[in-house]
Formats: structure tokens, C-alpha cells, sequence
């Protein structure tokens, strides 16, 4: 298993949840030292360094390997060259974008190519964007088309890394840093104010201030499978105002296995012909739960534990109750099923 990125900070959560599980990894990204710095904690990893503007080394560190987990942001520069790499190496890939842009842009460009290789790609394997999705596809549940999807993410704190504000920075730009949502079936940017609403999250949140249409990737994945008009994403106002305070520290481990005392409530409610469901996930620390699920992921594809092939999201590509439930105890879940 290829980790490309494998020295950032998800990265290394990634490369930890492999070797728990006892999956052979292949250290990857374009800092040879750092590579090799990260090596000297797991000596049974292979290196193979790469640059994602050079296919020929792509080539040589997917070489042989049974799937890449691209980690490496921002992805609006990562995500194409290096599932062309996958593509050609006719393996699965997973990343673990935030951004909106690079996301669509995944479904937009790959969807036919990956399709024709019949190789699995699951973009926004990750607390953003596969989360949410896998909580929307469970609430869902056997109902074909919904009204609303309403995913609220309830975080005590967000101590952004150096690589989410890059990513943020590039999304921002892509988007001459107007807002963007998910509406009448479409993604529409626009300019309306920010507001703010109060979200009554399960315990131990409780009742919390959100700034409603904070939007997310789920505003991708989730409408790439599922009839939904609507789909909404909310953040806690603390979270929101760590974010955007350039002062934040980064995350600090707390524990033995490396995660910060974040904790974190995703809520979900959908709708359809007048009936709410509710899905509600609960954990701690939002990049550390991002390997589970991206390991589980890649684990699925290469058991065939899969329903489609080519470009999909998390609620597409696997039965979402049952992988959500399987990232126990990392994850908790409170399913309506």
C-alpha cells in the first residue's frame, strides 16, 4: 500500500492505522529526508519518493503496489497526476480532500477513464466528505430521493494543520472567494452573508451555536449518488473562529496515538415527504479518524467489498452502515437501522 504524502500529518496517522492492521506500506511524497526521517520509525516500510508534477516517478513508487492512499495536499495540485498514476498502475485510489473544487473536479474529469479501467476511486475518503456521506446513505436508508440533508459538525476545537490553511487558501482563490452551496440540484456560489443558528446536537455538545452554511465537501459526494435538492453544512462557531484566526496553534497529541483533545459530534438529519431521519457519529480528534476511514476504504476495495466501479463516493462505493460500524471503537455511531 502506497501512502503519497505519507510525511504530513494525516499522512502519518495513515501509515500508523496500516501497520496496526498489518498492511505493508510504501512511504511516498516529494521530501526524500522527510521520507526518510519518517522511515526510521517504521523501518519495515519501503520509500519511494515522488513529485507529483513527474509521472515517471508516480509510476515507480505505485510500481507493484496494491493501492494508493494520496494524502498529500493541497489536491487541487495532487489529486489528478497522481490517480492518473493509479490508473495507469491499474490500482484503487483513495485521498482525503477537503476541497470542494478538487473533488467536482475528480467526478468531473476521471469518472470515464476510471470507469473504463474499472479501478475504484473514492475521492474525500475522509472526516470531510466521506463521513458525512456514509452518515447521509445510512440515514437514507432504503428512501430513493430526499428534500434535505443536514450534516452539522459539532467540534470542541479546530487547530488547523499547515496543509488544511494551504488547501483553504487554494479553494478561496478557485472560487474568487465567494461562497458556495448545494441547491435546486446544483452547486451555486454566491455572496450572501454569513449567519448563525443554534443546532441541538446529541450529548456531550449539547445545544451549540453554528454558522449555518459553513459548506463542505459533503456538498460533492453526497449528491454525486443520492436525489437530494438540498444539502447543508454546518460548523460550530468555536471551530469556525479557530479556523479563521491565523493565530491557532497547530494540533498538539494528547495520547499515546498522536491525537489532539478535540472531540467531535457529526449530526445528520435528512428529510423526505415530510419524515426526518437522524444519523449522529462521535470520536475524537477530526484528522486522526480520517485513516480509519481511509484504510477501511482501500482495505474494502482490495476484498472486492465493493458496489460499483470508477470514480464514487464513500455511500457509493460501500454499504454505509456496515462500514460505519466496523471503525468502532475509533468511531461511534447512532444509526436509525
Amino acid at each position: 500500500m502506497v501512502v503519497y504524502g505519507a510525511t504530513g500529518h494525516t499522512g502519518r496517522f495513515v501509515v500508523a492505522e496500516l501497520h496496526r492492521r498489518g498492511i505493508a506500506t510504501v512511504l511516498s511524497g516529494r521530501n526524500a529526508a522527510r521520507l526518510a526521517e519518517l522511515a526510521v520509525q517504521w523501518p519495515d516500510a519501503a520509500v519511494r519518493p515522488a513529485a507529483a508534477d513527474d509521472p515517471g516517478s508516480l509510476d515507480r513508487a505505485l510500481h507493484g503496489a496494491a493501492a494508493v492512499i494520496n494524502c498529500a495536499g493541497p489536491f487541487a495540485v495532487t489529486a489528478g497526476p497522481v490517480v492518473e498514476a493509479a490508473l495507469r498502475a491499474g490500482i484503487p485510489y483513495v485521498d482525503v480532500a477537503a476541497e470542494i473544487e478538487a473533488n467536482a473536479a475528480m467526478f468531473a474529469d476521471y469518472a470515464e477513464a476510471a470507469r473504463k479501467a474499472a479501478v475504484p476511486v473514492v475521492p474525500a475518503m475522509a472526516f470531510y466528505g466521506g463521513l458525512g456521506d456514509l452518515l447521509v446513505t445510512a440515514a437514507m436508508g432504503e428512501w430513493m430521493a430526499g428534500e434535505m440533508a443536514d450534516i452539522a459538525y459539532g467540534l470542541t476545537s479546530w487547530r488547523p494543520t499547515a496543509g488544511t490553511r494551504v488547501a483553504g487558501r487554494v479553494s478561496h482563490e478557485r472560487r474568487a472567494g465567494r461562497r458556495v452551496r448545494f441547491a435546486d440540484g446544483a452547486l451555486r456560489y454566491h455572496d450572501d452573508e454569513v449567519s448563525e443558528r443554534d443546532w441541538l446536537f446529541p450529548e456531550p455538545l449539547g445545544r451549540r451555536r453554528v454558522v449555518s452554511e459553513f459548506t463542505m465537501a459533503d456538498v460533492v459526494t453526497i449528491p454525486s449518488h443520492l436525489a437530494v435538492s438540498e444539502v447543508r453544512t454546518h460548523m460550530a462557531v468555536e471551530a469556525a473562529r479557530d479556523l479563521a484566526a491565523q493565530e491557532t496553534p497547530v494540533p498538539e497529541a494528547v495520547d499515546e496515538q498522536g491525537r489532539s483533545d478535540q472531540m467531535f459530534v457529526v449530526d445528520v438529519r435528512v428529510r423526505a415527504g415530510g419524515v426526518e431521519r437522524r444519523a449522529t457519529a462521535h470520536g475524537q480528534d477530526i484528522y486522526a479518524i480520517t485513516a480509519p476511514l481511509a484504510v477501511e476504504a482501500v482495505h474494502r476495495m482490495m476484498a472486492g467489498r465493493t458496489r460499483t466501479a470508477g470514480v464514487a463516493s464513500a455511500g457509493a462505493m460501500f454499504d454505509a452502515e456496515d462500514f460505519l460500524r466496523s471503525l468502532a471503537p475509533q468511531l461511534s455511531v447512532d444509526l436509525p437501522h
